[in-house]
């Protein structure tokens, strides 16, 4: 009898899993071939401190020394710059107020990023304390933990049936008994409930795509912070040499493995276009992510209120980015 059984292979149920397994034994439950094959390996992999509702930025807080130290640590500095043009003012300032970050000049920003057009940027703001996040690291080292306290972390075990006989009776690729089962399956997460006979949460999987394309101009991109434009319309941010760019859409959709929808990429391209003076002329890879939320945007964490032996690690949406 497994004490706790998490149904997710992401950051979410692997991060649980981590930690659960010191109290416990644990088995984790991935249905793809990979872990973090959805949201957690297609994010843009930052952690900005102020960037979610308060109950997420009071838990980013908590986080952030773990993540600084821990085996080396996780992060890396980036910095992240806000900028915006002339008509685009009143965006600018509730961006600068929500993610506490400092205004500097229009040439203080193209210093730093050089392909920022002067002609159209009138506005610009920076963090320092915004960071790459080794997502896929720190996935392989909780997956690393609960192996090493004993537990089971198993892919390819897509979950169709869930019984409640006393226990939990799981049907995957194999059949697991449980005391306490942990849902943590991302967009996937009401399916889950209702496989156990719980009401749903509300949990809305939401698109946003992302291109890859080469790094604009030639110019060497690893000390660019990433950008972002007013109202979250877009964001670019450097990759191993090369730059990603999303229109940062949010389109409710259901669970399923997602792809890039092309006309959203190219009207997030034009909006990333219109602030700098290096057009794009060509895509080298682009992909899309789910990521889920209910309708007040926090984390849903802990028991069930119906039944305490299930557990919800769920709607963590797109925190830290």
């Amino acid at each position: 009898m497994i004490d706790f059984l998490i149904i997710g292979g992401g950051i979410a149920g692997l991060s649980a899993g981590a930690r659960l397994s010191a109290h416990g034994s644990v088995t984790v439950l991935e249905g793809e071939d990979a872990l973090g094959y959805h949201s957690s390996g297609r994010s843009a992999a930052m952690f900005e401190e102020n960037y979610g509702p308060p109950s997420v930025v009071a838990l980013n807080r908590a986080g952030v020394d773990y993540l600084r130290s821990a085996n080396e640590g996780y992060l890396t500095p980036r910095g992240l710059m806000l900028v915006a043009g002339h008509d685009q003012a009143d965006l600018f300032a509730k961006d600068v107020e929500e993610l506490n970050v400092r205004s500097i000049s229009p040439q203080q920003a193209i210093d730093k990023v050089p392909i920022l057009n002067p002609d159209v940027l009138a506005h610009a703001a920076i963090s320092v304390d915004a960071f790459d996040i080794d997502t896929d690291r720190l996935m392989q080292d909780f997956a690393r933990v609960i192996r090493g306290n004993g537990g089971a972390v198993l892919t390819r075990q897509a979950v169709t049936d869930i019984r409640k006989t006393g226990h939990w009776v799981v049907q995957a690729g194999d059949v697991f008994e449980a005391r306490n089962l942990v849902n943590a399956a991302g967009a996937w997460a009401d399916e889950v409930a209702a496989m156990a006979g719980l009401p749903p949460i509300g949990i809305v999987p939401k698109r946003r795509s992302i291109a890859r394309i080469p790094a604009p101009g030639g110019h060497d991109v690893s000390n660019w912070p990433m950008l972002m434009g007013p109202g979250e319309g877009w964001y670019a941010k450097p990759d191993a040499g090369k730059y990603l760019v999303s229109p940062s859409e949010a389109e409710p959709t259901t669970p399923h493995d997602a792809y890039a929808d092309d006309m959203v990429l190219a009207e997030g391209l034009a909006r990333y276009e219109a602030m700098v003076t290096t057009p794009v002329t060509r895509l080298e890879a682009n992909w899309a992510g789910l990521r889920s939320f209910v309708a007040d945007g926090t984390l849903v964490l802990g028991p069930d209120p119906q039944d305490r032996s299930f557990i919800w690690c769920a709607g963590q949406g797109g925190y830290g980015f």
